[in-house]
């Protein structure tokens, strides 16, 4: 039997150290990639946070836009209940109504209708 000496010895055991400590710094980065590629594909990553941040000023905009059209359909309310001007014009305009004694005009685009022909 041949009784190893210490120049053998140590470097068998180092060999499986260093396969060891080669192994486990694989493995970091390893587990460094996954857990950068999670962080910018994943659910809570930052892809996901851009587009909620995108639909956060969507919906921002649109609530500013509804508040806006409220307030203006309010005034109008406003106007329809205060003012008989108001409702005046908007019988003439949508209603086609007028006053007693007014004449109705009608006047017939000629020129659309000869060229036509």
């Amino acid at each position: 039997m041949k009784k190893k000496t210490a120049t053998q010895t140590e470097s068998t055991t180092i060999t499986p150290r260093r396969r060891r400590g080669r192994a486990v710094r694989i493995a970091l980065v390893v587990v460094g990639c996954v857990l950068v590629i999670d962080s910018l594909v994943g659910d809570k990553g930052l892809l996901a946070m851009i587009e909620a941040r995108q639909q956060y000023s969507r919906l921002e905009q649109s609530l500013a836009e509804a508040r806006a059209e409220n307030a203006r359909l309010r005034e109008e309310a406003r106007r329809l209940r205060e003012d008989p001007d108001a409702i005046e014009a908007i019988a003439r305009r949508e209603l086609g109504l007028m006053r007693p004694g007014e004449k109705l005009f009608i006047i017939k685009d000629l020129g659309a209708a000869g060229t036509s022909r």
